[in-house]
């Protein structure tokens, strides 16, 4: 006898993207949206095309690439929302609404500022107006997990009457716990009278580090969809983990009731994708997908998987897709092998001379390392993206100097706007020289919240990947830049950063 499908609903392009400093361009959101079709992620949400232009044309540019994945939109319960929306996912082979409006006592009074049966009424509206548009609408009820059960039900049946398909329960300030949670799945489908014409789905924020916990425990209660992100990326402690989510129920199929459709060989990939793009590196004690997952460091273990892998491993690594870093492509490898390799890794160049550029990178990178790994390859095409974006600031040339008893120099030559400016200073370390010696030419006033280094492979002679988090005015951006020098990957990471904050401007994050 088959199972039922739990339908995986990724929304790391978009909730992820709301982690601060997580922003993507678009090329980098369709670099992503290609490895989750890949990954045969039932549904992509690409955005919220009513934040901002760029939004708009990413969410386009996505519904345009996807084949395999329905495309899902963001929007406010506005119909302006969700024309907006309507008009991005077009192209799309399969594309859906996502609306969603608040209906918790304290969002309806403090941030709404509505009655619950004004609420109701807006509901009902968005729905209606985006059936007229499109056949899969989905409506979230934002903060259900402190909303009062009489008018979720009420809201709720409402909306399926409307023609609502999916109806997402979300978690949005990670407040419920499993055992509650589940209970709330539960009295929903029992209560509302037309609970069968709908999928029931689930959004959890992990704020009490609760979010797959609460997912799961939806799922044994009915759920058959589950929002998640790659990385659990997300706002504040994040999302639900899609890895954790896919392979809880593979593992455990002995009590879940559904399967899912993952190809899971696909999710080390992915994650690996997504932590270089965002500049979010994953901790190494992350479950399926840290580094150390499926190390074992105890005697008593070691000797035990050797003896037999299941004493100790209840998943295998290649399964998720482990040790899939292997050797690509070397120093006399030509520009059709190094287009071939991009296009089976999801990255498609459609001009020649960004395919140009990239590969001159590939050969220089060649030269100063003997093995090049697709991690590499993804480092390139990050560093491409990032001087298609924006190149206010560029980094000309650099020199450094360090010697024991003497305070460390940077002399760099920085393009401002097409006009080169040598910039001199010293600092406590290379690094530090390095930055004060871009802030001398640049003078950004903005504060640096975080730096942290990466090796993208092994060896002593790996790329090293440095993320740079700056904050200024409110807002915070992150940057990234690789090199087989770390002094120099600093630089490129600052001056990325600086690049974002110029050119950058803000959007409209909604939460669910």
């Amino acid at each position: 006898m088959s199972k039922e499908q739990l339908i995986i609903f990724d929304t790391t392009l978009r909730d992820g993207e709301q982690s601060p400093g997580a922003s993507m361009t678009k090329e980098e959101k369709l670099r992503i949206a290609r490895q989750l079709e890949r990954m045969h992620v039932n549904i992509i949400e690409a955005g919220f095309p009513a934040a901002s232009n760029g939004d708009f044309a990413a969410v386009k540019a996505v519904a345009e690439a996807i084949k395999g994945s329905t495309v899902a939109a963001l929007s406010r319960a506005f119909d302006k929302d969700i024309s907006r929306a309507l008009e991005a996912i077009k192209p799309a082979a399969s594309g859906r609404i996502h609306t969603f409006l608040a209906t918790s006592p304290i969002h309806m009074e403090k941030k709404l500022r509505m009655s619950p049966d004004e609420v109701l009424v807006a509901a009902k509206s968005a729905v209606r107006f985006a059936r007229n548009g499109i056949d899969d609408v989905e409506f979230s009820c934002e903060d259900a997990g402190r909303s009062e059960l009489d008018f979720l039900c009420r809201i709720i049946e409402a909306v399926i009457k409307e023609g609502a398909t999916t109806i997402n329960i979300p978690d949005t300030v990670g407040y419920n716990v499993p055992e509650q949670f589940a209970e709330r799945i539960g009295q929903l489908r029992e209560r509302i009278p037309n609970s069968d014409k709908v999928v029931w789905s689930v959004h959890c924020h992990n704020d009490l580090g609760l979010a797959v916990a609460n997912s799961l425990a939806a799922v044994m209660a009915g759920a058959r969809q589950v929002e998640c992100t790659i990385n659990g990326l997300g706002e504040r402690a994040g999302n639900a983990s899609l890895e954790e989510i896919v392979m809880a129920v593979r593992t455990r199929q002995d009590i879940f009731p559904c399967e899912t459709r993952i190809d899971a060989t696909q999710i080390v990939p992915a994650s690996k994708m997504v932590s270089s793009i965002t500049g979010f590196p994953v901790q190494p004690n992350k479950a399926i997908v840290g580094a150390n997952a499926f190390a074992h460091e105890s005697g008593i273990h070691q000797d035990g998987v050797l003896k037999h892998r299941e004493t100790y491993e209840i998943m295998r690594a290649e399964d998720v897709g482990w040790n899939a870093n292997k050797l690509v492509l070397g120093k006399l490898s030509g520009r059709t092998a190094f287009r071939a390799r991009l296009k089976e890794l999801g990255i498609e160049v459609d001009s020649e001379q960004v395919l140009n550029t990239a590969f001159m990178r590939f050969k220089e990178l060649a030269d100063k390392k003997h093995e090049i790994f697709d991690e590499d390859l993804h480092a390139i095409m990050s560093d491409e993206a990032v001087t298609l974006e924006s190149e206010r600031y560029r980094l000309v040339s650099s020199m450094f100097h360090s010697e024991t008893g003497e305070a460390p120099l940077a002399r760099l030559v920085i393009s401002t706007e097409g006009v080169e400016k040598e910039a001199e200073a010293s600092g406590s370390g290379l690094v530090d020289a390095t930055f004060k010696a871009i802030e001398s030419v640049v003078a950004s006033g903005s504060e640096l919240l975080l730096y942290s280094v990466t090796a993208i492979t092994t060896g002593t002679d790996a790329q090293g990947e440095v993320t740079v988090r700056l904050a200024k005015d409110g807002r915070i951006v992150n940057g990234q830049g690789a090199d087989t020098d770390i002094v120099v990957a600093s630089a490129k990471a600052y001056i990325h950063a600086l690049n974002t904050l110029s050119s950058r401007k803000e959007k409209l994050n909604p939460q669910i």
